[in-house]
């Protein structure tokens, strides 16, 4: 389980901001979402795995939780035992290894998915897209009956993820997700701190 006051996770995804990621990680970490998932799939392992480094550096040095992303053999060279992964990697990873992770995710696009990613031993999972949004541009969201509906049927944690915003983040809180996460607006923001407090605000606002 994840253990932070927020209840806010930044996904990355170094193509959407300019500048220097290891300081946009800095940021990011400084501003203690609940924790941030390294996911840079575009990457080779070996590339990964060097940003990865980086990476958890960083997050420790602000002690915010560092979730690695896809690649298995990365994160046990790091001894990183916390990775989120698409279900066909986490369909095929050895229960031994397995073992290896403490927090343990996959990202899950239907009710038979998310059974599948608890059977298979996930400590939480996504559940996505939402909302409409840019990084799955044309797509429609699944909606708030989808995520309640996995919420419902499902014992662990469920994320949601897509198309977050300050103006219906409430609304994901009260179809049961635990966090809600965010990728474009981390990335795009210039200040961490401010963005989650714009969240945390919105959530205020539209909860009832």
């Amino acid at each position: 389980m994840i253990i932070s006051m927020s209840d806010i996770i930044c996904v990355t995804n170094r193509t959407l901001c300019g500048g220097d990621f290891t300081a946009k990680i800095a940021d990011i970490a400084a501003a203690h979402p609940a924790a941030v998932i390294l996911r840079e799939k575009d990457l080779s392992e070996r590339d990964y795995q060097a940003l990865a480094a980086q990476a958890l550096a960083v997050c420790r040095a602000y002690h915010t939780p560092c979730i690695l992303h896809g690649f298995v053999n990365a994160a046990v060279l790091l001894n990183m035992p916390a990775i989120h992964l698409p279900l066909p990697i986490l369909r095929r990873i050895p229960e031994e290894q397995k073992r290896f992770f403490h927090i343990l995710g996959a990202s899950c696009h239907s009710i038979e998915e998310a059974k599948e990613a608890q059977r298979l031993g996930c400590t939480y999972l996504t559940a996505g897209h939402i909302f409409p949004t840019a990084c799955k541009k044309g797509a429609p969201g699944r909606g708030l009956d989808f995520l309640r509906a996995v919420c419902q049927e499902i014992s662990i944690p469920v994320y949601a993820i897509g198309g977050i915003d300050e103006t219906n983040i409430a609304s994901v809180f009260r179809a049961g997700a635990k966090c809600a996460c965010s990728m474009s607006g981390f990335m795009h923001c210039e200040d961490a701190a401010a963005y989650i407090d714009t969240l945390k605000k919105g959530r205020e606002t539209h909860a009832i």
